[in-house]
């Protein structure tokens, strides 16, 4: 009760705001029950029918690469460590995206049509003929839930400097709101909400970034100095004092690197899957990128901090007393904007985050409904249940699923790790190390089979994970660059892809023929394809 007394009194002293964010919910809500009025079974939840509009899909799946990543939390990764962090996160990451995209996408696409996928782990496990291939990597996608953490923890420090909200009162109004109304309407929902939100936060990211130009107005040079002044190390491309930033390696071969890895997170690639043919692939690809470019500017704002001359102790949180490099965009745009500004920009704030965290709720009910409930219940527990009756069976598994995330999200939210952007990252790498070159290897080569697949994969997260611990322990020197989980995942996945390369070469070996021939006697069925 308490609760929704403090809610009415918070709306009475911010009427616009909270105005403006309450016809946003409706909004929301009422595209999430369209989405309702399309989802009869698990299928329909997971990938749709296949019928979504190219351009649809190209906002959606920008608005999910997004996220509250782009949008709260890594301006202030550039306002720290400076250009060093913009190239890393903007450049290097943004050019591996768009290839990975590019060269990923139809193969993707092809093989999940033909397998009837509805869930990467559920491609990887139909690609390579193995069902134990599905369960792990439902399993390790788990790990998605940091993102989840850093997403919802975004959104409150959003709301509490915005809407006067506590972090209690904000995570219970996301983590209601979100999770809901992905529980009713699933994947049409997602596409549906994501389009309204993503060309929401197009038209605002627009606005933000032209908000610095009167701080450039000297010219670039000019700013640089400004910034320069602050710290010289934050006009270098390589940061020697930044932890995370501070070699060549850490900057522009691991942001390449973990940039195209990214497509294989579960919520990004499954894309593929929500249009009619191979040519919208293409289409929905081409206006990706586009807004791409639009919301990576934002990473500016990092530098408009400094040449603003905000104060630092602005991004200190009153709670706490600790320095929050997460509050530097909502300080940046209460600095500059006009309240009524401050309300309408606060609102993209949120669809920035709620547009990739409905999408990866998605990834996350189907993956634990299809592939593990469905996986382990099939053959005993529903082994009575006509296909029919047990698809249902998993769609509300799924659905109940959502409830305890929710609950796990609400828990670790309440008390968050003090670098939201460094702990989402360890357990996002995690997933992409281990399912990047397997999900490549088997697009582009017959041969490829799931021993090199499992291989491939438990080489690439153990990696990943025992340096990154390693680290934490002391186990390195700064200079190594361990401390950004981004480096840690580049030596991973360089480790999982010299085993998916001994894998094809031993398969080329044993059959006597090329790498990319060896299954040219036997391709026309996927059990063929399951080798080594």
């Amino acid at each position: 009760m308490n609760f929704f007394t403090t809610l009415i009194d918070l709306i009475a002293e911010r009427p616009l705001i909270w105005g403006l964010f309450l016809v946003y919910m409706v909004g929301t809500s009422y595209l999430a029950w369209l989405g309702h009025k399309k989802t009869q079974d698990l299928e329909s939840f997971a990938v749709g029918k296949g019928d979504m509009n190219p351009w649809m899909v190209g906002v959606t799946l920008a608005a999910s690469i997004a996220s509250t990543a782009t949008f709260v939390i890594n301006p202030g990764f550039v306002y720290v460590h400076g250009l060093s962090a913009f190239m890393h996160l903007g450049v290097a990451a943004g050019l591996g995206i768009v290839l990975g995209l590019l060269i990923m996408s139809l193969g993707f696409r092809r093989i999940g049509v033909k397998t009837k996928a509805l869930t990467l782990p559920h491609w990887l496990g139909e690609r390579f003929q193995s069902r134990a291939m599905t369960v792990f990597f439902a399993l390790v996608n788990l790990l998605t839930v940091t993102f989840v953490v850093l997403i919802v923890g975004g959104l409150s420090i959003v709301m509490q400097q915005t809407l006067g909200l506590t972090n209690v009162q904000s995570l219970i109004l996301i983590i209601g709101f979100v999770f809901s109304y992905i529980f009713v309407g699933g994947t049409y929902a997602h596409a549906y909400t994501n389009t309204f939100q993503g060309l929401l936060m197009v038209v605002i990211a627009g606005i933000i970034v032209a908000s610095g130009f009167p701080l450039l107005a000297d010219g670039l040079g000019a700013a640089s100095d400004v910034v320069a002044a602050q710290n010289p190390n934050l006009v270098l491309g390589v940061n020697p004092e930044s932890p995370l930033f501070g070699t060549f390696f850490s900057v522009y071969v691991s942001g390449f690197v973990i940039g195209f890895a990214l497509v294989s997170q579960p919520h990004i690639m499954i894309k593929a899957m929500y249009v009619e043919s191979d040519s919208d692939v293409w289409k929905y690809l081409g206006v990706t990128i586009g807004v791409s470019v639009v919301f990576t500017a934002l990473l500016f704002v990092g530098f408009y901090a400094h040449l603003a001359a905000i104060p630092a102790d602005r991004f200190v949180d009153a709670a706490t007393g600790a320095f929050r490099q997460d509050m530097v965009m909502t300080v940046y745009i209460t600095e500059t904007f006009s309240p009524t500004w401050v309300a309408i920009i606060t609102v993209a704030l949120l669809a920035a985050g709620m547009s990739t965290l409905d999408g990866l709720l998605i990834a996350l009910s189907s993956i634990t409904a299809n592939d593990l409930f469905l996986n382990l219940t099939r053959n005993n527990l529903l082994a009575e249940m006509d296909e029919p009756s047990k698809l249902k069976a998993a769609h509300r598994a799924g659905q109940l699923i959502l409830i305890a995330l929710g609950v796990v999200t609400f828990i670790i939210a309440l008390d968050p790790p003090k670098l939201l952007g460094i702990f989402g990252q360890v357990g996002v790498y995690g997933i992409i190390a281990a399912s990047a070159a397997p999900i490549l290897f088997g697009i582009i080569f017959e041969s490829f089979g799931k021993i090199g697949a499992f291989a491939s994969a438990i080489t690439g997260l153990g990696v990943h994970l025992a340096l990154y611990l390693m680290n934490m322990n002391g186990a390195f020197d700064a200079s190594w660059g361990f401390a950004n989980p981004g480096v840690t995942a580049t030596y991973a996945i360089f480790g999982s892809v010299a085993v998916c390369l001994l894998s094809v070469a031993v398969n080329a070996v044993l059959r006597r023929e090329e790498p990319g021939q060896a299954d040219a006697a036997d391709s026309s069925s996927l059990s063929a394809r399951a080798s080594v």
